[in-house]
């Protein structure tokens, strides 16, 4: 239960090495020094700067996984780095928006509460029955319609007034008020990636059955 992970792969006869200074290696420890980066040009006031950083962060989550596989370089320490990074950045990113004060709470304790999950769920999975649920291509775009959002939201450009079809406070977009943009990106991030967890709980679920039969079947 481990998302997004773009060095799984769907054929198990890739090769993974063990090798731990490869390119996509770099680029994730890379953006991972970004992070950092990112909090310190935002609590400085340059939101266009913190912006531009987690962008071009979010952006090397598709180079680095399409680089491991075209050039087969695959790693066991990548299969680790790139999604823990992948959540780092992810929570890096909805703390940054709710910390200007453009998300509403509610927002932050739904991603964090989710990565957490599955970061967790997915330990466990893989460290006592070795069960990786693969990655679907739906938890991607789920990804990246909030990596989109977290960013537009920092740019904070341009602004425009809410729908006004709620009178509650904390449905930006909406409410009445001046929102941005990128609410919405956010919203529909968070319904698919909804969809795609319910999905890995079934799949992590209907796997761990089989390990535990199979386990039974050889006593």
């Amino acid at each position: 239960m481990s998302e997004p992970d773009n060095t799984t792969t769907d054929s198990a006869s890739e090769e993974v090495t063990s090798k731990i200074l490869t390119a996509p290696n770099v680029i994730s420890f890379v953006r991972l020094c970004m992070i950092p980066v990112f909090f310190v040009l935002l609590a400085q006031g340059n939101d266009v700067a913190a912006c531009v950083v987690f962008a071009v962060a979010a952006g090397t989550d598709f180079l680095d996984g399409q680089l491991a596989r075209r050039t087969n370089c695959v790693s066991k320490l990548g299969q680790v780095l790139d999604p823990a990074v992948d959540r780092l950045l992810m929570i890096s990113g909805v703390l940054g928006v709710f910390l200007t004060g453009r998300v509403p709470a509610w927002v932050i304790v739904f991603v964090v509460a989710r990565d957490l999950f599955l970061l967790i769920g997915g330990g466990i999975l893989i460290k006592k029955y070795r069960i990786r649920v693969p990655v679907v291509f739906a938890g991607k775009v789920a990804t990246t319609l909030l990596f989109i959002g977290f960013a537009a939201l920092l740019l904070n450009m341009p602004v425009f007034e809410g729908l006004g079809i709620v009178e509650v406070s904390w449905l930006p977009g909406l409410c009445s008020g001046p929102y941005g943009w990128g609410i919405w990106f956010i919203y529909a991030g968070l319904v698919l990636s909804t969809g795609v967890t319910v999905y890995y709980i079934v799949a992590a679920w209907r796997a761990l059955q089989a390990a535990l039969n199979e386990r039974q079947a050889l006593r």
